[in-house]
């Protein structure tokens, strides 16, 4: 079964975001120099549209940067920083990872049903595999003490009960232990202390 797509259209007859290609295809038909792409969730593309284009398509296309801060003196910069945001808890959870060097977005996952717990979880176990994935055995930061705590013990110790609501989510998690019980890994995963150092640069600026 094909996934449902999302279509950002910002140069077309009517610029918008679209939930199927022949809706999108009727905007960009007969338009020169059509700005369109599509993205994997509704989220994503309302993001994208509220963004310039040159972010996402053409030859100087770039990932999204998180807004980039003073970082403290003892703080690594060869390293990624994680975080997740939750809209509700439980609720609508997503979490991404930011290159602390430059604040450039490694990597974002959700909108998802779940909990901020997991989010942090996940969001520290995704850094870990794609790292292993490149070679690179850089630190991660994560201002989850929980989160934390549950990769070193390779377990997701959530409270979420496990419903129709958040089985998607329960897969996700189940894929996170395996791959911990079956991988080593050699990168630090250090405590970002938001008391001295101000908010982790992963961070959504939700609160």
């Amino acid at each position: 079964m094909t996934k449902k797509r999302y279509y950002v259209v910002w140069n077309g007859l009517e610029p918008g975001v679209y939930d199927s290609w022949d809706k999108c295809q009727a905007q960009i038909k007969g338009v020169k120099q059509a700005l369109y792409k599509s993205f994997a969730t509704q989220a994503e593309a309302d993001r994208a549209y509220s963004s310039s284009p040159q972010l996402y398509i053409g030859g100087n296309a770039q990932k999204p940067k998180a807004e980039k801060s003073e970082l403290p003196a003892n703080v690594q910069r060869n390293a990624l920083a994680v975080d997740a945001a939750c809209s509700g808890n439980p609720g609508q959870m997503e979490y991404r990872g930011v290159y602390l060097a430059t604040g450039e977005e490694i990597f974002h996952f959700g909108p998802v049903y779940g909990t901020n717990n997991i989010g942090e979880f996940l969001a520290i176990v995704h850094a870990l595999a794609l790292l292993k994935q490149k070679g690179s055995n850089i630190p991660i930061y994560s201002d989850s003490r929980n989160a934390i705590l549950w990769v070193k013990q390779g377990c997701c110790k959530t409270k979420l009960p496990h419903t129709a609501e958040s089985e998607e989510l329960f897969g996700f998690i189940e894929r996170a232990e395996k791959w911990l019980k079956s991988n080593n890994y050699t990168n630090q995963i250090i405590k970002w202390e938001t008391s001295s150092w101000g908010e982790i640069p992963a961070d959504f600026g939700r609160k």
